[in-house]
């Protein structure tokens, strides 16, 4: 899978940069971080208030603040 490929407007993540990204999040987020999705009790129940199901979520619904950089050729970067 190339990684400059775009799905339905949404940039492709490769398996490392979304590990990356929510585990970054779920860090924020054990930390006292504000929630980017708005959960119900029951749903929250559902996950076990897990930070890394939650950043899960934030990840599917594209509500991340986490960006990726990637080193192109010639030493240029992707611009995003």
């Amino acid at each position: 899978m190339p990684m400059n490929l775009e799905e339905e407007g949404q940039i492709v993540h490769t398996k490392y940069e979304k590990a990356r990204m929510i585990g970054s999040r779920a860090l924020q987020l054990s930390q006292g971080a504000p929630f980017l999705v708005k959960l119900n009790k029951k749903e929250l129940e559902e996950v076990k208030y897990n930070p890394i199901e939650i950043a899960t979520i934030e990840f599917d619904r594209g509500l991340l603040p986490i960006t990726v950089k990637r080193p192109l050729p010639e030493k240029k970067e992707e611009k995003k």
